[in-house]
This record gives C-alpha cells, structure tokens and sequence, in this order.
C-alpha cells in the first residue's frame, strides 16, 4: 500500500541502531513561520477548516519538506482532537489559543466522559493515510497526541492557563474525578494512536506538555501513571515493522530517571535539561537497554544570527557527545546493535515568528557537525 522508506535516520535513531548523521525534525515544524502555510490557512479558513480538510492538512504536512531535508515529518492536526470528539466543542479564535465551549468542571461532566467512537476522528486517519502515500517513502511519518494529563487541563480550564487553578484544584479537592477523567483520557489516547498506526504512522509521540506543571509527588500519579497506561495499550509493531514510541514532557526533567521506565523508544527532553546528564542517567550503553534521546534546542535561539544558530546546534550535539556507530549486527539477537543515540529537535514548537530561513541553516548545521563528529 506505501511505498518502501528511503530515510530511515530517524527510525533507527529511535531504535538506537547506528545511523551517518544526527536526524532531526522540528515540533510545530508545519506552521505559521512559513508563508505558504499562512496562504493554505486562509484558503481553509480556520485552524479546524485546515486540519479536518485531508487535502490541506497534507499539503501543509509536507510543505516543510518541499523547503528542508527534514528526517521525519509530523502530522498536521492538534492535540485536542480527542477532546473535540467526546462533545467538548473546540474551537480556534484567529490569534488565540484553542477554547472547549463545555469544559469538565464538576462530577456530572466527568461521569459523562468516555472514549469516543473513533469514527468522529476519521478526518484525522485519513489524513495519515494520505500523507504517508504523498512521502511516498521519503522519510517517516509521526503521529501524535496530548497526554492523558495535558489534555485534562484543556479539558477542565477550557482553554490555556497561566496558573492551572481550576484543574489543580481538581487534582487536590476532588483527586477520585481527576483520576477518572484520567483513565478515560488515557484509553481514548490509546485507540486513538493506534488508529494512527493503523492509518499509516510509523512512530507516534505523546506530548506531555503540561505534565512540568505538577509539583513532585503529584507528577508521577496524575501523569507518569496515565503515560503508562497509554504505552501499556499501544502497538510496538505493525506489517512487520516496529513502531518507535516517544514521550516529550515539557519540563520532566527532574523525573527523567523515574521516566526511564516507561515502556517507550524515546525520551524528548525541553531546552532546560542537560543532554550529557541524561545520557548518563537513561541513554543507556552499547549493546544495553536505554532511551534514545529527543531534543533540546531552545527554540529561541533561531532569532539569532546564522553563526550563533550553527554554534548552538554543535552545543547540542557536544552536549550528547559522540553517538553510537557500530554498523553491525549482533550474531546472537541477528538484530542490529544498539546503543545511545540522539534525535535533535527543539526542547519546544517553533515560534510562528521564526524566520524561515534560519530553520534552513539549523537543518544543514544538524547534518554537517553531526557527520563530522562521525568521522
């Protein structure tokens, strides 16, 4: 049905088998800092106009790959989809963040919630199919979905927050609704990355983007728990091919060793953390267990002049140091060798004010330091 991948970078990365350079690709890698995805969003006419349209949805998945050498691309769509679909009522103000119309605030709104029937989602599996048919086997294609406890903050405060008062009080008040909500949240996530599997995907993410909010001691029974159960539920493999699984909290550092248990390929880490520190502490060595890491420019350093954006990039690949490069498979396993490996990313989305640019010399910079460091 799809054709053969001709870069596999980032799916060995992911793996931890040796790969010639460092892969990269970029959250939010499809967005606003490019004209000619600003140009498809007006032709849609909203955000929700562009991601439930399979045409636009793929043409704008695949407009940063027309411009970049990019290692992956990442579907088009928005973590609240899942919400969306149990009758939330989601919407996009041009310029605003995304706003349910019926957030889950007491306990008759939680009991209402349930895993929704996936058909109400089919725009989104369609879109996967599609993209994964327009690479035609260019580079992989990522899906992805908000976190059990990230998409529980959108769904109680019904829109962004700056102190997470009304789900924090939740949390602390009423910690029996929290962890139902949860437990709904974590099953719909789980059918629901599957499905993208199933679609056509050939790694998933789940973007813990909120789970930084939590103090110690909540984080690991609101967050890390439902994380798990998403894993515990979700395919390592599909025709034949296994399916890396990444997880990205958005200030999870100081948990990153109770993380390294997560049932997961890959670990993304923000621009906070120290990619030596967490080679060491879950990278894992040749030949061993361990994550592949995911990560961590600050996305802020592409406002920058391109020597600093090259300098910054070489940072990040020291910061890791030298990858695993045994191109050799092991007699007993027949399986490649495996050992620490990077993915580079930013440690958050590209900034829509981002010159477009600066993502071309960051790209190139990726490719060439990391091949000298091969060397």
């Amino acid at each position: 049905m799809f054709a053969p991948l001709q870069n596999d970078t980032f799916i060995r990365a992911c793996l931890r088998q040796a790969t010639d350079h460092t892969p990269v690709w970029l959250m939010r890698q499809a967005g606003r800092y490019l004209p000619e995805y600003r140009a498809t969003r007006d032709l849609a006419g909203s955000f929700m106009g562009l991601a439930t349209n399979v045409d636009y949805a793929t043409e704008v998945t695949l407009q940063p790959l027309e411009r970049y050498p990019l290692d992956a691309a990442i579907l088009f769509s928005d973590i609240l989809t899942v919400p969306d679909a149990m009758g939330l009522g989601l919407s996009f103000a041009l310029g605003e963040g995304p706003k349910f119309a019926h957030p889950v605030r007491d306990e008759a709104a939680v009991a209402r919630l349930e895993v929704p029937d996936l058909d109400k989602l089919r725009y989104v599996f369609d879109a996967v199919t599609a993209i994964r048919k327009a690479l035609n086997g260019r580079v992989p294609l990522i899906g992805f979905s908000g976190s059990p406890w990230t998409l529980a903050c959108y769904m109680v405060e019904g829109a962004g927050s700056n102190d997470y008062r009304l789900v924090k009080t939740m949390l602390y008040a009423r910690p029996d609704l929290m962890h139902r909500m949860l437990a709904v949240n974590a099953d719909a996530v789980a059918a629901y990355l599957n499905a993208q599997i199933e679609a056509g995907a050939q790694a998933v993410m789940i973007f813990d983007s909120w789970g930084g909010v939590l103090a110690d001691g909540a984080f690991q029974p609101f967050s890390l728990a439902y994380t798990a159960r998403v894993l515990g539920q979700l395919k390592r493999e599909h025709e034949g091919q296994r399916i890396p699984r990444i997880v990205f909290t958005k200030g999870g550092a100081p948990w990153l060793d109770e993380m390294g248990g997560l049932d997961c390929e890959v670990l993304g880490l923000d621009w906070t953390a120290s990619l030596a520190r967490a080679r060491q502490q879950v990278g894992g060595a040749v030949g061993g267990p361990g994550k592949a890491l995911q990560g961590n420019l600050d996305p802020n350093v592409l406002f920058a002049p391109p020597a600093q954006i090259r300098a910054e990039v070489a940072k990040v690949l020291e910061s890791f140091g030298a990858p695993h490069t045994e191109h050799r498979i092991d007699p007993a396993t027949s399986l490649p060798v495996v050992g620490p490996t990077h993915i580079f990313n930013l440690g958050h989305g590209i900034s829509q004010h981002t010159p477009p640019e600066s993502v071309a010399v960051l790209v190139d910079a990726v490719h060439a330091c990391s091949r000298q460091m091969r060397r």
